[in-house]
């Protein structure tokens, strides 16, 4: 690179390769005149600054050299860099003296701070209108002129201002830039985000002079005002009349040309309104932008919000003029007073019945057609009606719309609420023709039924295991798809079973909202309290069809079951050992993990099991909770209180299947089988690798290493 030194030391003379590594180092594009200003060769531009002249270089090479990390988006300066990453951020580092309010860059703070001094120091030539921006003005000079500089390169369309022509652009790449910080929604313009915004922080900057109601934004305000001064400054060419608002007169003047200027990206159809491609366009999206203050509920339509809204003011505007009965609605209204006139409308083409209702004409004949024009978005799952679909769209967003009136529970479906209402009239209208049990629900005494008939109608396509109940084979099938349509807002875990979910989620409330009333104990889960409940009372209403032995807990009958079927279902994916029970087959796999994830709070220690650590931590209280009814000795573990007992009762229920051998303890049993009967040796010794059946005896190998005298 060439340089010339004056006698200061300064560079009088900039080569190209200052400014971008691509131009030979030879091209001389810059001088400094009179040891003050950087001039451009390509137009003749004076800078005085070097950042300056290399900014302004870039327009001439379109090279935009500063780049945001997190979004990609590229810009010929660094400033503009710097104000685009407070985006991302959110960050406002100026706020105003005033309101303190907090802006993203000073210009929008200047701008602000007219709002408070009414300064208008720019004035219209045309029409002398004053404005507090000289863009502003910029941009109303405009609409005297009519001039339209900015064009669109895809379909050439003509706009008076360059961001109307980047919002429209924004149209065909379909790019949304800005995001909100709190609910992530993306927007394709800032505007939208600051109004999107203002939902989140109830913010309401703008107030009306005459009647002091506020809005969150000026134009709300504005067109407002017009409410009290009755001003409707738009007509129509074509008929004169006149409007309040720019766009209703917009909106009028497309029923005299038919223009349809809205279409949707999805399937091109063509609306003259943008609230009617918007709601049309929710129907891709399955989007519900407006939400209930009082519920939270959400709807893809205001209109729908608003009629909701009445479900909480029990307003009804709507009444029949024959009953006077009230509605909320207008459609339901309509709907009613044809039950006075017993009109019925509209007819089946195929077989000429009868209906009242355009929507039951249409969900009949879908009976002709075998039609399911209702598809899932999540599961693609199809239904014939929309409340079918509605109904299984709860399932993915854990929606719960119906609420009983007296204990506030939740239900997705309406009928489900119906049954819950029984359990506060404790009315059990079903009872059992065996054995007399009284049940709330019919559904109920059915699956109770097939336990006396061992009636078991539901049987999986995969491997023809059979359930009584359709809601199991609907779980168990899902072990072979390993599907999981539950999944967890907070984390994004995903569930096979809702109750799994329910249970899940629970750990991040840490809320336990069924408490006991023997002992006050509470617990995340109702079906946990009423197991617990069982404790109190000694009732143990599970029986073993086999050995009626009973339990007090249905899962505890189904570990039992299996202890007859020699069924086990979890297997390691490491060594295929199997397991009757998913907890054993947990425990095991950590041996091949050596994952110990829980650690004592005083010393530290860790443990692969948690009934090790809550068993170790009695060490420290020294705490023996469980007492022998027979000598009043006392343990630190239930495990040990139960092997205890067997020196009073002498029971030895565990046999040894290859010699018939009895134990006391199920440890005992598994240590005779894998010394006397298999090769089996689990245990292996961390210094030498050597392999042992029992554990006791890895300990006492253990010793030959460390010459430990036990």
């Amino acid at each position: 690179m060439e340089t010339s030194i004056d006698s200061s030391g300064k560079n009088l003379i900039r080569n190209v390769c200052d400014i971008t590594a691509d131009t030979s180092t030879n091209e001389q594009v810059s001088i400094r005149v009179d040891d003050k200003f950087f001039a451009c060769d390509v137009c003749g531009k004076k800078c005085s600054r070097k950042y300056d002249f290399n900014s302004h270089y870039f327009k001439h090479t379109n090279e935009k050299p500063y780049v945001c990390v997190l979004c990609n988006k590229q810009f010929s300066r660094r400033e503009v860099l710097n104000r685009h990453i407070l985006i991302h951020t959110n960050e406002k580092p100026y706020s105003c003296d005033v309101c303190s309010k907090r802006f993203s860059q000073k210009c929008y703070l200047n701008k602000h701070f007219r709002t408070h001094t009414n300064e208008k120091p720019f004035s219209c030539d045309v029409c002398k209108k004053q404005f507090s921006r000289k863009d502003i003005l910029s941009k109303h000079f405009r609409t005297h002129t009519n001039e339209k500089p900015y064009s669109c390169d895809v379909c050439s369309k003509r706009f008076s201002q360059k961001h109307h022509l980047n919002t429209h652009f924004r149209t065909h790449t379909n790019e949304k830039p800005y995001s909100c910080h709190v609910c992530n929604k993306q927007f394709s313009r800032i505007d939208e985000l600051r109004r999107h915004f203002r939902t989140h922080t109830d913010e309401k900057p703008y107030s009306c002079d005459v009647c002091n109601k506020q809005f969150p934004q000026k134009y709300d305000l504005t067109r407002h005002f017009r409410t009290h001064t009755k001003e409707k400054p738009y007509s129509c060419d074509v008929c004169k009349k006149q409007f309040s608002e720019k766009e209703k007169l917009n909106r009028h003047f497309r029923m005299h040309t038919n223009e349809k200027p809205f279409s949707c990206n999805m399937c091109n159809k063509q609306f003259s309104q943008k609230c009617h491609l918007n709601k049309h366009f929710q129907t891709h999206t399955n989007e519900k932008p407006y939400s209930c203050d009082v519920c939270s509920k959400q709807f893809s339509l205001k209109s729908h919000l608003k009629v909701h809204f009445r479900s909480h003011t029990n307003e009804k505007p709507y009444s029949c003029d024959v009953c006077n009965k009230e509605f909320s609605r207008k459609d339901v209204l309509n709907k009613h007073f044809r039950t006075h006139t017993n009109e019925k409308p509209y007819s089946c083409d195929i077989c000429s019945k009868r209906f009242s209702r355009k929507h039951h004409l249409n969900t009949h004949f879908r009976i002709h057609t075998n039609e399911k024009p209702h598809f899932c978005n999540v599961c693609n799952e199809q239904f014939s009606h929309k409340r079918d679909l509605n109904k299984h769209s709860r399932t993915h967003s854990n929606e719960k719309p119906y609420s009983c009136d007296i204990c506030n529970r939740q239900f997705s479906q309406k009928c489900h609420l119906k049954t819950h209402y029984v359990s506060h009239s404790n009315e059990k209208p079903y009872s059992c023709d065996v054995c007399n049990k009284q049940f709330s629900h019919k559904y109920n005494l059915n699956a109770h039924f097939r336990t006396h008939m061992n009636e078991r109608p539901y049987s999986c396509d995969v491997c023809y295991k059979q359930f009584s109940l359709k809601s199991n084979l609907r779980v168990h099938f899902r072990s072979h798809t390993n599907e999981r349509p539950f999944s967890c807002n907070v984390c994004g875990k995903r569930f096979s079973q809702k109750c799994h979910l329910n249970k899940h989620f629970n750990t991040h409330t840490n809320e336990k909202p069924y408490s006991c009333d023997v002992c006050s104990k509470q617990f995340f889960q109702k079906y946990n309290l009423n197991e617990h409940f069982l404790t109190h009372t000694n009732e143990k209403p599970y029986s073993c069809d086999v050995c009626n032995k009973q339990f007090s807990r249905k899962y505890d009958l189904i570990k039992h079951s299996r202890t007859h079927t020699n069924e086990k279902p979890y297997s390691c994916d490491i060594c295929s050992k199997q397991f009757s029970q998913k907890y054993n087959l947990n425990t095991h796999y950590r041996t091949h993990t050596k994952e110990r994830p829980y650690s004592c709070g005083l010393c530290n220690k860790q443990f692969s099991l948690k009934g090790h650590l809550k068993a170790h931590f009695l060490s420290h209280t020294n705490e023996k909770p469980y007492s022998c009814d027979v000598c009043s000795k006392i343990f630190s573990r239930k495990a040990h209180l139960n092997k205890h007992f067997y020196t009073h009762t002498n029971e030895k229920p565990y046999s040894c299947d290859a010699c018939s051998k009895t134990f006391s303890q199920k440890y005992h049993l598994n240590t005779h089988f894998r010394s006397v009967h298999s090769d089996e040796k689990p245990f292996t010794c961390d210094i030498c690798n050597k392999q042992l059946s029992r554990k006791d005896a890895l300990a006492r190998h253990f010793r030959r290493h460390t010459d430990e005298k036990p």
